[in-house]
């Protein structure tokens, strides 16, 4: 256990920029502090999100963010609705990166006709255009945010497959993967415990920028009025800020907050992204170390 914790302070030591600024670093605490709001939203928000106020109050003492056209208090509006947008960028990624990590192994390992099977299905899903589609879905089905993370999720999973599928290409030509056959493993057997293991690298990265596109979707869906109205997300609170006199009253503190926790979010996500890419021996030592069982990164 002590093993595993070294480790796991090596590995926060990570990439520095010009300015010497643990940015990445900086990308997993502002990550962290997102979610322990959305997790605790209930116990942080200063009033209950159906407490109503005289509308339109400037900030002040008892409203740090003063409350909206229909007297709610935008900051607690701003704490819950980090609630929708996270739970719609996670799930949306779990449902596209499962899908994808799946046909990328298949793909990879089985290759022949298999593989030109499915990478001719990955080919025509990557030509569909993603948000038109679910511009029309949510106009003429019933708006909600499961519709947008089932679309989502079933249109987003073709970048990863390739990811995948590319790593799989290159891991099953290795003398482990060839020893675990000669000694007659199964192919499921062999997916699952010796390659799957060594393309968790790639996948980890690849969620956390398919969480970040997908919390961008979300907001765009939102912004257009496509979203559930009775659940205000981030992306929610800004079309309502621009349809509600938000804008043209000058009401800054009700359009800036939602706009900065997109963006900031969205950042630090995309940082431990690119630094997981950048540190995937670091990070192969951390589950070794931590999970005595985890084979780690094989080499040859």
């Amino acid at each position: 256990m002590k093993r595993g914790s070294r480790r796991f302070k090596e590995f926060l030591r990570f990439d520095r920029d010009s300015r010497g600024l643990p940015i990445s670093k900086a990308g997993v605490a502002v990550f962290l502090l997102f979610l322990f709001i959305a997790v605790f939203a209930g116990l942080l928000a200063p009033y209950g999100p159906s407490d109503r106020f005289a509308p339109y109050e400037i900030p002040s003492g008892s409203h740090l963010l003063g409350t909206n056209d229909m007297g709610y208090d935008i900051l607690t509006e701003l704490i819950f609705g980090s609630r929708v947008s996270l739970l719609v960028g996670i799930l949306t990624s779990c449902l596209a990166t499962g899908l994808g990590l799946v046909i990328g192994l298949v793909s990879g390992y089985f290759r022949g006709i298999t593989d030109d099977v499915l990478m001719a299905v990955t080919d025509i899903f990557l030509m569909i255009p993603r948000i038109p589609l679910v511009i029309i879905l949510a106009v003429f089905l019933h708006s909600s945010y499961w519709l947008i993370i089932l679309v989502l999720g079933l249109l987003w999973w073709t970048t990863t497959v390739r990811v995948v599928r590319s790593k799989v290409l290159q891991i099953r030509e290795m003398g482990f993967v060839v020893s675990a056959e000669t000694l007659g493993f199964s192919k499921i057997h062999i997916l699952f415990s010796e390659i799957l293991p060594n393309t968790v690298f790639v996948i980890i990265p690849k969620f956390m920028l398919t969480v970040a596109s997908a919390m961008i979707a979300e907001a765009s869906l939102s912004f257009l009025g496509l979203g559930d109205p009775s659940r205000k997300s981030w992306g929610m609170m800004i079309r309502y800020a621009f349809e509600r006199g938000g804008f043209i009253r000058d009401m800054w503190w009700w359009y800036i907050p939602p706009g900065l926790c997109i963006t900031v979010c969205v950042l630090s996500i995309v940082l431990m992204s690119f630094s997981m890419e950048n540190n995937v021996s670091r990070f192969s030592d951390l589950f070794s170390g931590i999970i005595p069982s985890f084979p780690g990164m094989r080499r040859e």
